[in-house]
């Protein structure tokens, strides 16, 4: 019995984890939008990247309160979605060099980890259904 709850701990931590991670993508990111020049075209693609982007830790944390197990499987699986956008806004901005740091590229990275990490949670979600 202590294993199992043990167990049951950890899978709570790893949630409470990435849904910290998700939220501190967050947070950088809206300051990596708020330093994008001000053009036209890098304000297109910060709206798209905000919107995005914030959404990932938001349908995670939805995922977390699903009322079903294909609940659970659809909002986790829409939360890859849009990390797998914010992907693609990401590597136009660092493309097109609309900034000078490395910021962008290291959300990148970030985001790329993300995609993976919900990737497996969706695909564990559907081979325990």
């Amino acid at each position: 019995m202590k294993a199992k709850i043990t167990q049951v701990k950890a899978d709570q931590d790893y949630r409470n984890d990435l849904s910290q991670r998700t939220l501190e993508f967050a947070i950088r990111l809206i300051a990596l939008v708020d330093a994008l020049p001000k053009s036209r075209a890098a304000d297109v693609i910060g709206r798209q990247l905000l919107r995005s982007g914030t959404s990932i830790g938001a349908n995670y944390r939805e995922a977390q309160r699903a009322e079903s197990r294909d609940d659970f499987i659809h909002k986790v699986a829409i939360s890859s979605k849009e990390a797998a956008e914010s992907e693609y806004w990401l590597e136009l901005i660092t493309q097109t060099k609309q900034l000078a740091s490395r910021d962008a590229e290291n959300l990148l990275i970030e985001c790329r980890e993300l995609i993976a990490i919900l990737l497996s949670i969706g695909k564990k979600a559907k081979a325990n259904k």
